[in-house]
C-alpha cells in the first residue's frame, strides 16, 4: 500500500482502572459527541451509547452460545479496563476519498467468569466522532482452546421504534428492493441497516473486518420488537463458527450522523480494517469497462457456444475498437470458456477456467487489445462450485496473467456453495478470502459477484476492487416485476452502498426491450449518467451495446467521468426521494455532480460551496430535456454550459425517474 503518514498521538498510555469492577466505565468520542458506557448488571456484560443527551442504545448485552460447553453470557464480571487513543491519516490506494483520518478513543474491557472454569475475553470498543465499532477477542487460555460458536448473543437495544430501511435475508445474493418500516415490523434483515430516528439522527448498523467468521444478520426481538439480536449465517450442520484461541470476532459497527450524507461519507468501517497487505499497489488501477454482457441479458446473444454465441473473437475485436476510440480501459467477455451449456448451473464441475471455446482465440484477442492500449477483463463464473474453482485457481490466474489480464470478474450463481453451504457462512467467507489472496499473488484484481456483503476488506486487500451484492441493472432486462423502480437508486447509497463499492453496471442509452417488453430500465439518459457519480465503484461499466452509444453527445460524460476520487460530499439527500452527490477527481481539479430522483419530478437548488473558492469552473450540464419522463420519453436530454464558482447555486430540474449529471471543469488560471 502507499505509505501511511502523519502519525499523530499514536497509542496513548493505557490506564488500568481496577479489578472486579461492577460500576459503569465510559469512553467518549474524540470530539465528545458520543459516549459509550460498559457495565456488568446481574452477571451480564453490556453497553449503552448516547449522542449528547440522547440515548441511542439502551443496555445491550454481549455473549456467546457454545457447543458442548456452558454459554459465555451469565456469571460474568469486569476484571480490568484499559484506554488508548489513536490519530492517524492514511492514504487510500483508490476510493471515495484520497486521504482518510483514523481518530478514535478505545476502551478495552477484560471480562471473565466469576466461577470455574474462569474463561475470559476482551470486549474492545472504539469511539470515533461518527460512531462506534466493537468486537470480542479471546486470548489463549487453559479453559478455552478449540471451541464452536452456536450463536452470538450481541444485542442492539433501541429505546424507540425507529423507522428503518432494510433488506430481508431470505432473498439470495442481497439482490432485493429495500423496505421502509418501523423496526418492530422488520423481518430478519441483512446489514447494512439504516435507521431514521425520531429526533432526526441517522444510524447505520453493519460490521467490519469479516475474517474467518460468519456474516451477521439482525432479527427483531423482545416485546416491543425494538431490540435487534445478532443472527449468524450457519454451516449446513448448524454450527455458526469454528474457532481456536487466540481468536477475534468481526467489528460490530454503528455509524451516527445528522444527515444521510453523514452515513455515506463515514469511513469508520474502513478504519476498522487493517492496512494493506500488498506492498506494491502500482498495478491496482481504477477505470471503466465495457463488455459482452448486456446482449446476453437481452437474449440477443448467448453465453454458451452456438449460432448466437456472444464471446467470439470478432465480437471482442469490435468491442476493443470501441473502447480504444473512447478511452475506455477494459473489455469484459462472459461465456468465453468451456462449460456453459443449457444445464451449466447443475453441471458446474464441467466448467474450465483455462479452455476457451474454439471461436474465442484469446491469444489473438489479447495481442489485438494490447496493440490498441486496451486491457481484457477476465471472467470466472464458478456456479458456486468452490471445490472445482479452487482446484483450478492457481492455473486459472496464471493463464490470465499470461495474457495480460489484470482484472477478473468472479461469479457464484447458485444459492448454495458446493450444493450445501451458504455464501455468507464461515465456509463462504473462507473461500472468498482464498480467491482474493491468490489473485493478489498473480497481480490480479477481483470484481466479485454473488459475494458475501462487503465489510471494508478492500483496505487490507485493495485488489478486491468492487463487488455486486446488489439488485443491479440485469433485473431491468428480465425481472417479472418489471425491473428496478426509480426509487431504488435513491436508497442504495445509504443502505447497500454503506458496505462498499457496487458493480451495478448502469449506462443504458437504449430503453427498448422487444424480447421482454414487461421489463425495462426505469430511468432517463440523464439519470443513467448521474449514476456514475451517485453509485460508487472504482470499476464502472458502460453496460449498453456499443452501437447504442454511437453518435450520442451525452456519451461524452461517460468518457470523461473518473472512477477514483479525491473528495466526496453529499449536498442534499432524502432517502427514498432523491439525492445529490459531488466528487472531486483524484489528482485533478475538476468536480462531478450526480443527482437522481424517484418517480416524482423534482427541482432542487444546490449550493456549489464544495468548489474551490475564488476559482471559476465551466459547468457542463447533462439534464433531463423538455418532456423527459422515464416511462414515456427517457431519451430527452439537454446539454448546456455555464460559468460557476463556489458562491453560486445550481438549479437542478429532474423529470419523473430522472436525474442530472454535471462536470465542473476548472478553468485555467492566468
Amino acid at each position: 500500500m502507499r505509505r501511511q503518514f502523519a502519525l499523530l498521538a499514536a497509542l496513548g498510555l493505557s490506564m488500568l482502572l481496577g479489578t472486579g469492577c461492577s460500576q459503569d466505565t465510559a469512553v467518549s468520542s474524540p470530539d465528545g459527541g458520543l459516549t459509550l458506557r460498559v457495565a456488568e448488571r446481574d452477571g451480564r456484560i453490556g453497553y449503552t451509547l448516547s449522542h449528547g443527551e440522547t440515548l441511542l442504545l439502551d443496555f445491550s448485552t454481549l455473549g456467546f452460545e457454545l457447543r458442548d460447553a456452558p454459554a459465555l453470557r451469565d456469571g460474568l464480571t469486569i476484571d480490568a479496563t484499559a484506554r488508548t487513543s489513536f490519530d492517524q491519516t492514511w492514504e487510500q490506494v483508490w476510493g471515495e476519498e484520497h486521504f482518510v483520518r483514523n481518530r478514535y478513543n478505545e476502551l478495552r474491557v477484560t471480562v471473565r467468569e466469576r466461577e470455574a472454569p474462569g474463561r475470559r475475553f476482551d470486549a474492545v470498543f472504539r469511539l470515533f466522532d461518527d460512531g462506534v465499532g466493537f468486537r470480542c477477542e479471546f486470548p489463549e487460555q487453559p479453559a478455552l482452546g478449540e471451541f464452536v460458536i452456536m450463536d452470538e448473543l450481541t444485542e442492539f437495544r433501541f429505546p424507540q421504534d425507529h423507522m428503518a430501511w432494510w433488506m430481508p435475508t431470505r432473498e439470495p445474493y442481497y439482490e432485493s428492493i429495500a423496505r421502509h418500516t418501523p423496526l418492530s415490523r422488520m423481518d430478519t434483515v441483512n446489514t447494512p441497516l439504516t435507521l431514521e430516528c425520531a429526533d432526526g439522527t441517522y444510524l447505520a448498523l453493519h460490521e467490519a473486518d469479516l475474517t474467518d467468521y460468519a456474516k451477521m444478520s439482525l432479527r427483531p426481538a423482545g416485546e416491543e420488537g425494538t431490540t435487534l439480536r445478532c443472527c449468524l449465517t450457519p454451516w449446513s450442520n448448524g454450527v455458526k463458527v469454528y474457532a481456536r484461541t487466540p481468536f477475534r470476532t468481526p467489528w460490530r459497527t454503528v455509524v451516527v450522523g445528522d444527515t444521510p450524507g453523514d452515513l455515506a461519507t463515514s469511513r469508520l468501517m474502513l478504519n476498522l480494517n487493517e492496512p494493506s497487505k500488498i506492498e506494491d499497489t502500482s498495478w491496482i488501477r481504477p477505470g471503466k469497462y465495457i463488455g459482452i454482457w448486456w446482449s446476453m441479458h437481452l437474449f440477443q446473444e448467448t453465453w454458451a457456444q452456438g449460432p448466437e454465441h456472444g464471446a467470439t473473437t470478432e465480437n471482442m475485436m469490435r468491442y476493443i475498437d470501441f473502447a480504444a476510440e473512447n478511452g475506455i480501459r477494459g473489455v469484459l467477455a462472459e461465456g468465453w470458456n468451456v462449460g456453459w451449456d443449457g444445464a451449466w448451473t447443475k453441471n458446474t464441475d464441467r466448467i474450465s477456467f483455462t479452455q476457451p471455446y474454439p471461436d474465442f482465440d484469446i491469444a489473438r484477442i489479447a495481442e489485438y487489445a494490447a496493440s490498441k492500449g486496451v486491457e481484457l477483463i477476465g471472467h470466472h463464473e464458478t456456479g458456486a462450485n468452490t471445490k472445482n474453482y479452487e482446484a483450478q485457481m492457481e492455473e486459472a490466474f496464471a493463464f490470465y496473467r499470461k495474457y495480460g489480464v489484470r482484472v477478473v470478474k468472479t461469479g457464484y450463481v447458485n444459492v448454495l456453495m458446493d450444493g450445501k453451504e451458504l455464501h455468507d457462512s464461515q465456509y463462504g467467507v473462507r473461500h472468498y478470502r482464498r480467491v482474493i489472496e491468490t489473485a493478489a499473488r498473480y497481480g490480479i484484481c477481483i470484481d466479485n459477484h454473488e459475494p458475501v456483503m462487503p465489510t471494508g476488506l478492500e483496505r487490507t486487500w485493495p485488489n478486491l476492487m468492487t463487488q455486486e451484492g446488489v439488485r443491479g441493472q440485469e433485473y431491468n432486462a428480465w425481472s417479472p416485476d418489471g425491473g428496478n423502480p426509480p426509487e431504488h437508486t435513491t436508497v442504495l447509497p445509504f443502505l447497500r452502498g454503506l458496505a462498499g463499492p457496487m458493480d451495478y453496471t448502469f449506462g443504458t442509452f437504449d430503453f427498448s426491450n422487444p424480447v421482454s417488453p414487461f421489463a425495462r430500465v426505469q430511468s432517463t439518459v440523464a439519470r443513467e449518467l448521474a449514476h456514475y457519480v451517485v453509485i460508487y465503484s472504482p470499476l464502472q461499466m458502460a453496460s449498453d451495446l456499443p452501437e447504442n452509444y454511437a453518435g450520442k453527445p451525452a456519451f461524452a460524460f461517460i468518457r470523461d467521468v473518473p472512477t477514483d476520487w479525491e473528495r466526496t460530499v453529499v449536498p442534499q439527500a432524502v432517502i427514498g426521494d432523491y439525492c445529490v452527490f459531488a466528487r472531486q477527481e483524484r489528482d485533478g481539479e475538476d468536480w462531478y455532480l450526480g443527482a437522481v430522483t424517484d418517480e416524482e419530478p423534482r427541482t432542487v437548488e444546490v449550493a456549489l460551496s464544495f468548489l474551490t473558492p475564488g476559482r471559476k469552473y465551466t459547468a457542463q450540464i447533462y439534464a433531463d430535456g423538455e418532456g423527459a419522463d422515464w416511462k414515456t420519453n427517457p431519451y430527452a436530454v439537454e446539454i448546456t454550459e455555464r460559468e460557476v464558482g463556489a458562491d453560486d447555486r445550481l438549479t437542478i430540474r429532474m423529470a419523473s425517474g430522472g436525474g442530472c449529471a454535471v462536470r465542473f471543469k476548472a478553468q485555467k488560471t492566468e
